[in-house]
């Protein structure tokens, strides 16, 4: 990947505008042939400053693809240790960021604000405010079980109560949990499946975060500010504040602050209806044009109307839209090919079967050439296929483009050298 410092007078082209965000979101840094261990995941988690939690695993949790998307195959259980350790093994916490999300331990001083303003019942769930407000023995009776017990889940409290509801209706005891995952009083210890295990932060954190300073709230808001430029690379003021999901008085006025302080220079972007910041010290590619599919809920995407500012590509989700009125499927993965999102393909992981399913593949319209982007969307799925420990692909749509898809899924059968063969011709393209 060849860079060059930006001579930008305060202009970029939308070339330029991809390329950078490409970039620092740690796209085209190269890939191993063996699987990735901590050393190289911990810099690509880093750059991206979180992994966004989902419950959706109709393929694989989520948090775990953005660094596929980046590195290729790696340890997932290297992450695990890493997320959910204890001692001196931990480098992530869970809380609240854009979503629900692992970030790297550094993070924790710079979010307690939030948890502050949690306790103070802002921007947190009224309901679960009121709760707290309403049951105030009972949120301390949780505390003093944790302390006392351990780890522990919702449902493994003494008094956890009963659900109101099949979904969102939770108990008594989860949502006294996740007031206090909120305030910052409790932490996820592990998860058993995707259930969390909640335990007391100071058991948590490690001692070294936990007696760090806590920031006023204006310096950790600018400091969150910086960092979700940084990610961005050029970014809107909205981009920004969407990344860590922060408030909007408090955002402009840390923009401001960090374009004083020459942290961020205003750019225009050729075709943005609005200002934009460039991340001072960002470099912009040559050239750059990675290759990999992205989860939904990847920070290159997630973010959609910045996705189609800067990829001319419409995406939403469609997990929860009803089958008959589902568009592209129900888990569609955007396919980055060459730096621009050119197709997206609707997978689902059949574990017990051993088999990784395409239900759809959709070419972007405009798209003049697509052979060659269906034979790396192959060895994409192939690649993807093989991490998650299933050996076959099935295709299973019937459009042209699935037909041309399976045809070279089952010319590249012997992978060990016909796969090697079909990646040296289009790395070489």
């Amino acid at each position: 990947m060849t860079m060059h410092q930006s001579a930008l007078q305060g202009t970029l082209s939308a070339e330029e505008a991809r390329r950078v965000a490409l970039a620092a979101q740690g796209f085209g840094g190269g890939r191993d042939p063996t699987p990735s261990q901590w050393r190289r995941i911990a810099p690509v988690v880093a750059r991206m400053g979180l992994l966004q939690i989902d419950s959706v695993n109709v393929l694989v949790r989520s948090h775990y693809l953005p660094v596929f998307s980046r590195l290729g195959a790696y340890s997932r259980a290297a992450l695990d240790e890493r997320a959910f350790a204890g001692g001196t093994k931990r480098a992530l916490f869970e809380y609240w960021a854009h979503e629900a999300s692992l970030l790297p331990l550094d993070f924790h001083p710079l979010m307690r604000w939030r948890m502050k303003r949690a306790a103070a019942g802002i921007g947190i769930y009224g309901g679960i405010v009121k709760f707290a407000a309403d049951n105030p023995d009972y949120i301390r009776a949780v505390i003093a079980e944790i302390g006392r017990r351990g780890p522990l889940s919702a449902s493994e409290l003494d008094d956890p109560g009963t659900r109101s509801g099949p979904w969102w209706g939770w108990h008594k005891g989860k949502t006294a949990l996740e007031y206090l995952f909120w305030t910052g009083e409790v932490t996820t210890s592990h998860r058993r499946g995707f259930e969390r295990v909640y335990d007391l932060t100071e058991r948590v954190i490690p001692a070294a975060i936990g007696s760090v300073a806590t920031p006023d709230e204006a310096d950790a808001i600018r400091a969150l500010t910086l960092a979700g430029a940084r990610a961005h690379g050029v970014a809107t003021e909205i981009d920004i504040r969407d990344y860590f999901r922060l408030p909007v008085a408090e955002t402009k006025l840390a923009l401001a602050e960090l374009v004083e302080a020459g942290d961020l220079e205003p750019v225009k972007v050729d075709g943005w209806k609005q200002p934009a910041y460039l991340a001072t010290g960002a470099v912009i590619p040559k050239r750059l044009a990675p290759t990999a599919l992205l989860s939904p809920f990847d920070p290159l995407v997630w973010h959609r109307p910045r996705t189609e500012r800067i990829f001319d590509f419409h995406y939403r989700l469609e997990f929860y839209t009803p089958e008959p009125k589902r568009i592209f499927g129900y888990f569609v993965m955007p396919f980055l090919h060459r730096g621009r999102l050119e197709a997206r393909v609707d997978l689902k992981a059949d574990r017990a079967g051993g088999r990784l399913r395409v239900f759809g593949v959709f070419a972007e319209a405009g798209l003049r050439r697509t052979d060659d982007m269906i034979g790396a969307l192959a060895l994409e799925l192939r690649h993807l296929a093989d991490w998650l420990k299933l050996p076959e692909i099935r295709v299973e749509a019937e459009t042209s483009l699935a037909v041309a898809l399976r045809e070279i899924l089952c010319r590249v059968e012997n992978r060990s050298t016909t796969m090697d063969m079909l990646h040296s011709s289009l790395r070489s393209e």
